[in-house]
């Protein structure tokens, strides 16, 4: 798994759509949650920052969206903790496909 720390994310995001992947975002403002998306193929994973997410630039690039289901009055997780949600869910995904 490739991991990558940019400096211009709308640029990498172009970038890496030119290269074949589909780009999952997180955002707590969308309907569907991460795990009822497929998540097979090949994608990148945008976590948005804990206080505000992802800028609308950044989530109007995404080609879905995700998001993880919150209780009680918590409208956020730490950004690594969203991130191993989500990555979990792919590698659970890619095993269960095989």
């Amino acid at each position: 798994m490739m991991v990558a720390r940019v400096t211009n994310i709308s640029d990498t995001i172009d970038k890496l759509k030119k290269e074949g992947l589909w780009i999952c975002g997180t955002d707590i403002n969308t309907d569907k949650y991460y795990y009822e998306q497929d998540l097979t193929g090949p994608i990148g994973i945008v976590i948005g920052n804990e206080g505000s997410g992802m800028s609308d630039k950044v989530t109007k690039k995404c080609d879905f969206l995700v998001k993880i289901p919150m209780l009680g009055k918590v409208t956020s997780l730490n950004a690594s903790v969203s991130t191993g949600i989500v990555i979990y869910e792919v590698l659970k995904q890619r095993i269960q496909k095989k």
